[in-house]
């Protein structure tokens, strides 16, 4: 349901911006299509509280661009779904040894982005402001629930599941190729807090001094860009 609304969303803001263009005195050589991405992402939430590493996962979505020959940029509004990975650092109940264990987390982005043209529109200078949903961190091994965060006497892997779901981002980065195919280099960082739903989880944090839990978003997205 709200992937369906979300596409409604776009196809509307596209139709109005599309008229707004058409309706001017002076015409212009105005082109308008959709593209199709895929790729690959590589995540990571930057924080004090948590030991963590990047880890991969994909992305895919659709864009609805317009290229404007007499202004020094184009537009685009982009929708995408992405499953991102990341890893903690945690060590099974009475042990010492550490190890890192892999949570998963699926998100959908929305974003509008200015692209400011480098070399025409073969190669430009993407950025702008995306909106996110996403899910809940989620333990790809669930044997691992009781493992220790590493840091903290009392935390548990299975803890850290309820993190914040709506956040606001910013997109900065390089497309570049043809006509029809280009390839694209997106850091996508996250403004808001994701990890501040957990301050609101009475928490056993005994043993660790950091504070309340913070954490920004840190994504790389690398992906081939089909236009149409």
């Amino acid at each position: 349901m709200m992937r369906n609304i979300s596409c409604f969303l776009l196809v509307a803001i596209c139709l109005g911006f599309v008229t707004k263009m058409d309706a001017q005195h002076k015409r212009y050589a105005i082109q308008n299509g959709f593209g199709i991405q895929g790729g690959l992402t590589q995540f990571d939430i930057i924080t004090d509280n948590f030991t963590t590493k990047a880890n991969t996962g994909w992305i895919g979505g659709l864009s609805a661009y317009v290229d404007i020959p007499h202004k020094w940029y184009n537009v685009s509004y982009v929708i995408q779904l992405s499953e991102n990975s990341l890893d903690v650092g945690a060590s099974p109940s009475g042990l010492s040894e550490s190890e890192f264990v892999e949570y998963k987390m699926l998100t959908a982005q929305m974003g509008l982005l200015m692209h400011a043209k480098l070399a025409n529109r073969y190669l430009t200078l993407d950025f702008g402001p995306m909106l996110q949903y996403n899910g809940e961190l989620e333990q790809k091994d669930k044997t691992k629930g009781n493992y220790i965060i590493n840091g903290y006497n009392n935390l548990l892997v299975g803890d850290l599941t309820e993190i914040s779901q709506f956040n606001v981002d910013g997109v900065v980065g390089i497309t570049a190729g043809f006509d029809n195919l280009r390839l694209r280099a997106h850091y996508i960082y996250g403004f808001t807090n994701i990890l501040n739903k957990l301050n609101d989880q009475q928490l056993d944090v005994d043993g660790n001094s950091s504070g309340k839990f913070k954490g920004n978003q840190s994504m790389l997205a690398f992906s081939v860009f089909f236009l149409f």
